[in-house]
């Protein structure tokens, strides 16, 4: 997976298409991405000692991949991400622009 902890993204579908936000958590296993402050639901919780009150709160949950964008910092604009070797050391490109990110 090319998508990174701490990448910029584009989301690309769903409820919360062309909005960008940072990537919290990568699941390799189910090619899933957690987006701050995208795809929220609501979920119930009951009492408890963490929430003495219980009620409603947002949850974001995962995003498939194949969803998401990584954006280039330089430039702002979304972009697909590949590698390559640069004097034996594998560096990530940005193919709109075929910059290496440093």
């Amino acid at each position: 997976m090319k998508i990174r902890k701490g990448d910029t993204v584009f989301v690309l579908t769903g409820k919360d298409k062309g909005r960008t936000g940072k990537v919290e958590r990568v699941y390799l296993k189910s090619e899933r991405v957690i987006v701050e402050g995208i795809n929220m639901l609501k979920k119930s919780i009951p009492k408890s000692e963490q929430a003495p009150q219980g009620g409603v709160i947002d949850v974001e949950r995962p995003l498939h991949y194949s969803n998401v964008m990584v954006v280039d910092p330089k430039n702002g604009i979304p972009s697909r991400v590949g590698s390559n070797l640069d004097g034996g050391k594998k560096v990530r490109v940005f193919k709109n622009t075929k910059r290496k990110k440093i």
